[in-house]
């Protein structure tokens, strides 16, 4: 039986309807995570975007899987290549992959296969401003967002931008699953405090799973 009250297991936590913290469920695995982070950087670097609105964004990222997600000034779009190098993005590790339909079954979502992980590098003040994933074609599907290092505030708010947000704070090895009639709340990352964090020094990572494409 799962102890809700140890340190040490992870434990389900529920936000809202269809929407759930695996606390630390990713923790013992952590590192393995973070290796292939490195390696998929190796590939492709992380590089900051430019919105369509011609803003640089707070968060590095780089993408992994048959499809990767960007903005640039011809708006927000999921492509096979990558539209600053030309390259196509890096294969998603089986251990991602495995990972990602683990954590979405465990939180009432059994049939998720991802083809698309979403990779965010937060330094301090990095910041998500309050936003919907709306860009996939399958919106049946959940997202998951696996959380590495530093400690972050998650804003996981109502359907329309001005709605109330809860604010919980996200920390190494968190997993966060939100689906079905959550799947279009405006969530966010509050500004990143600084810190050191033993397994990624001043920066805070976050793995984006989503199916972009039926």
């Amino acid at each position: 039986m799962l102890d809700l009250f140890s340190e040490e297991a992870p434990w389900l936590e529920p936000l809202a309807e269809g929407a759930a913290i695996l606390r630390r469920r990713a923790r013992d695995e952590a590192a393995a995570l973070l290796a292939l982070v490195d390696d998929i950087a190796a590939q492709n670097p992380f590089h900051h975007r430019i919105t369509p609105g011609g803003h640089r964004m707070s968060v590095a990222m780089t993408n992994c899987g048959d499809f990767g997600w960007s903005t640039d000034a011809r708006g927000y779009q999921y492509s096979e290549y990558d539209s600053v190098s030309g390259q196509r993005w890096p294969a998603m590790p089986d251990r991602f992959h495995q990972l990602a339909v683990a954590c979405a079954e465990e939180a009432g979502f059994p049939h998720f296969q991802p083809d698309a992980c979403l990779i965010n590098r937060y330094a301090p003040e990095a910041k998500l401003s309050l936003h919907q994933d709306k860009d996939e074609q399958d919106m049946r599907q959940p997202i998951v967002s696996v959380s590495l290092g530093l400690p972050a505030v998650f804003q996981f708010g109502g359907f329309e931008r001005g709605d109330a947000v809860q604010r919980v704070l996200l920390e190494h090895g968190d997993v966060v699953v939100w689906g079905g009639p959550s799947r279009l709340r405006y969530h966010g990352i509050l500004p990143l405090k600084a810190g050191s964090h033993p397994a990624t020094g001043a920066f805070r990572y976050n793995l984006t799973f989503r199916r972009a494409f039926r």
